[in-house]
């Protein structure tokens, strides 16, 4: 703008000028966004300059933009406290309800967190995979559900980008050929020799036609703003308006920019401080794009004042940081701790399973306080981060060298269950069921007796090894049922013979009375064994026989032999090898008792032959002689009854 001396144009409408200033946005408009100071030709010091270009910078990539200005609605969580789940489901919410410009940072975030927390984890299940799996021919695989998801919003996420980014690309650079064409006009407007009216009316156009040009690529906004300011202020100087309208506009302006101060300084005691730096941001997008020039008087020093505002808030907004960077710096020392703590279970050796479970738990409850820890100063970020992966490595590689030592042993006891699968499926049809059923149930108590077998192959062998068991036992089942209808048709036989025999006499001859119970004898073995709850009746039985017995006038050893003989073979029929094996070590050690008792007799004869009274020792030795002859007749009887057993044995 000209200065007085050179305003000789004639008086002109001061209503011309005031058309083409537009209705300003109201100073309290709120367009959210994370970063700051906006550029100005006037010189200011380099670190309020920095400031100025930061916020210039942001708007600039707004305006390329405009869905950017609805970022910072959304809140930035603390993503790497969440856990994958949770980061999905921020994810998911983000991709499917928001702009896509408008998450790209949250989305970055999120991704960083999410894929740092997935390699983690794939790098622990491979480890465990290596430790089960000495295959060489094996692959890890491993199938995480919550990575899928993941990967399917993560890619409509770029697809959504893709789309926007062809869309705003195809009208960036016609814009920027637009905005630079008005820029030439308004750069070749002056001209004195023109009507100011139509001059005037043009300058109005190129204004309207400003406005509604769009946006274009960020790395010009800057360039063409200023150059755009640079002949507005220009048109302003060196176009001989009239100088009431004149002084009236730069009038208007000035109070705009006055009330965008006031609104700074009240902003600066704003206890939000975020939110009063993105309304700072904005006011600096008004300050520059919608209020025109003030008077030269005026600019730099309303310039200096709002610079000087806006280093303020600038300084405000570091404090709150660097209160921030003391919550990180806290943070920092609480995970370097839970390092520690990882670290030094890597050193603790335990050599017990369930053990090692309390191990593993102490890690994970570590592992879970690291995540939700919070943020760490972005300088020692990946460091911190480095170091929690290798201690957590560390504790699995010491963890993973106890199971490593017990596969050996896992792997032996696969080999022996394996061979107890194939011995029980040998015999799961065999029919011999006196001779298998008690080498099933060896089978089964030496499979108890096995350790842990490989985790892959437990469930199968063991499978396997039951449906073998089962078929056998299922098999002896049923050939025992149809052997229990038989036996309770035997125990119906000898109760009613029970009752036959209760009235049975003897008629005195004891060569007849003797042949008659052993015919009754043959006919109660006849009717063969009873089910074990029933064996009672034997008992009932040889309580006749022996009360028979004693009305006989048989000897003590016929009788004995006799009952003995009958009771074996009730033993026999019943095939109780227990209690004849039993009773074949009961009679070996009472003939040896026997035999060193009669030893023992012998010797005492022969210390009392050769006493000097021998003679008046004679009754002694009678008595001696006389009990060598009962031992020896006892004797005969325990060698008969061995015999019978072994003979009952051979017929067997």
């Amino acid at each position: 703008m000209l200065d007085e001396k050179h305003d000789n144009l004639p008086d002109a409408d001061g209503s011309q000028l005031s058309e083409f200033i537009d209705n300003q946005n109201t100073i309290e408009n709120h367009i959210d966004s994370d970063s700051i100071p906006a550029s100005s030709p006037e010189d200011s010091t380099s670190e309020n300059q920095t400031i100025l270009d930061a916020i210039a910078n942001t708007n600039a990539e707004e305006s390329e933009d405009e869905t950017l200005k609805e970022r910072h609605d959304i809140p930035m969580l603390d993503y790497e406290a969440l856990d994958m789940e949770t980061l999905v489901n921020e994810l998911k919410q983000l991709v499917t309800t928001e702009k896509v410009m408008s998450i790209k940072e949250h989305v970055e975030e999120i991704k960083k967190a999410f894929l740092a927390k997935y390699y983690h984890l794939l790098e622990e299940k491979k480890e465990e995979f290596q430790v089960e799996n000495t295959d060489p021919n094996e692959t890890f695989e491993y199938h995480f559900p919550l990575k899928s998801k993941f990967d399917q919003y993560y890619t409509l996420y770029k697809e959504n980008k893709n789309i926007h980014f062809k869309s705003l690309q195809s009208s960036l650079k016609g814009n920027l050929e637009t905005r630079l064409a008005i820029v030439e006009e308004l750069r070749n407007l002056i001209d004195p020799q023109a009507n100011i009216k139509d001059t005037l009316k043009h300058f109005n156009d190129l204004r309207e036609r400003w406005k509604n040009a769009g946006p274009i690529p960020k790395d010009k906004y800057n360039h063409v703003w200023n150059n755009y300011h640079f002949h507005v202020e220009n048109f302003y100087d060196y176009l001989h308006l009239d100088r009431e309208a004149r002084d009236i506009d730069f009038k208007h302006n000035l109070d705009l920019k006055l009330k965008i101060i006031a609104r700074v300084e009240e902003l600066i005691l704003e206890e939000d401080i975020n939110k009063a730096f993105r309304e700072l941001q904005d006011l600096h997008k008004i300050w520059k794009e919608d209020i025109g020039p003030v008077s030269k008087e005026h600019r730099d020093e309303i310039w200096n004042k709002f610079s000087e505002l806006t280093k303020q808030m600038h300084d405000k907004r570091e404090k709150l940081f660097e209160k921030q960077r003391g919550s990180e710096l806290e943070n920092l020392a609480a995970k370097k701790e839970i390092i520690e703590k990882i670290e030094q279970l890597a050193t603790e050796k335990v050599n017990a399973h369930a053990q090692w479970l309390l191990q593993i738990e102490k890690v994970e409850a570590l592992r879970n306080a690291f995540f939700t820890a919070g943020k760490v100063p972005s300088d020692v970020n990946e460091a911190t981060w480095s170091a929690f992966k290798t201690a957590v490595r560390n504790f699995n590689s010491f963890k993973n060298s106890f199971y490593k030592d017990i596969k050996k042993d896992q792997t032996e006891n696969l080999n022996k269950k394996i061979a107890l699968v194939a011995k029980a499926k040998e015999l799961q049809e065999s029919e011999d069921f006196a001779t298998t059923t008690p080498i099933m149930k060896q089978i089964q108590e030496e499979w108890k007796q096995i350790g842990h077998v490989p985790r892959k192959y437990s469930d199968k062998i063991w499978n396997e090894f039951k449906e073998a068991c089962n078929h056998y036992f299922a098999k002896l089942k049923e050939q025992r049922n149809e052997e229990n209808s038989e036996e309770m048709a035997a125990f119906e036989n000898k109760k009613a013979y029970l009752e036959t025999i209760k009235e049975f006499q003897l008629v005195g001859d004891h060569k007849t009375d003797l042949e008659a119970i052993k015919k009754h004898i043959e006919t109660w073995k006849n009717f063969g064994k009873v089910p074990f709850p029933r064996r009672h009746i034997e008992g009932k039985f040889n309580k006749i026989l022996d009360a028979l017995f004693e009305k006989l006038s048989l000897s003590k050893k016929e009788t004995d032999m006799m009952r003995f003989s009958n009771r074996m073979e009730n033993l026999s029929e019943s095939n109780d090898v227990r209690k004849l094996d039993n009773e074949k070590i009961f009679l070996m050690r009472k003939i040896e008792e026997v035999q060193n008792e009669i030893f023992q007799l012998e010797n005492n004869i022969q210390f009392f032959t050769n006493t000097k009274n021998a003679k008046k020792e004679n009754s002694i030795v009678l008595e001696v002689r006389k009990n060598i002859a009962i031992h020896k007749e006892s004797l005969e009887v325990w060698k008969e009854k061995l015999q019978q057993l072994r003979n009952l044995n051979l017929e067997q």
